[in-house]
């Protein structure tokens, strides 16, 4: 028995594995039609991990695990029109609005033990508002909006 196991991972003739290593290696080299079905698999894996777009963190939040229907989505009432970074910095800077971190503490008023995921400064029906997603504990995402100028929460989307 133990001689088969020598020949199974034996290394070439005239060559002898350094290692464990040397000798998968070796056994690489001798089927390279191994070699070419892993790498079929990690391809065929890969195409469908992006087909279902069940990549990233925020894979549940997005979606992307259940897509829905075009036709049957609402659309979020997420102001439709986000501030970039640069824009957020100059509003807090000229005091147009609370910095993020206290609308953060808001959202933890509203929802205790939650992690922030995202927060986002947005153009909204009454002005400016920070919306944030949160994951709770429950694995469940809630989306609170605190007002910007304020800072406190004004409801949830």
């Amino acid at each position: 028995m133990a001689s088969d196991r020598k020949t199974a991972f034996a290394a070439p003739k005239g060559t002898a594995p350094a290692n464990i290593q040397g000798a998968f290696s070796a056994l690489a080299r001798q089927s390279p039609s191994m070699r070419q079905a892993f790498a079929l698999l990690i391809a065929v894996s890969t195409a469908a991990v992006l087909a279902a777009g069940a990549v990233g963190p925020l894979a549940e939040e997005t979606g992307a695990l259940a897509p829905v229907p075009a036709q049957q989505r609402e659309p979020l009432n997420r102001g439709d029109d986000c501030l970039s970074p640069a824009d957020l910095r100059e509003a807090v800077a000229e005091k147009r609005v609370v910095p993020p971190i206290a609308a953060i503490r808001a959202a933890r008023q509203i929802i205790p033990r939650a992690e922030i995921q995202r927060a986002s400064l947005c153009r909204h029906e009454a002005g400016l508002v920070y919306l944030l997603t949160a994951l709770r504990r429950d694995g469940q995402f809630m989306h609170v909006m605190v007002d910007a100028q304020s800072g406190q929460v004004s409801g949830q989307w």
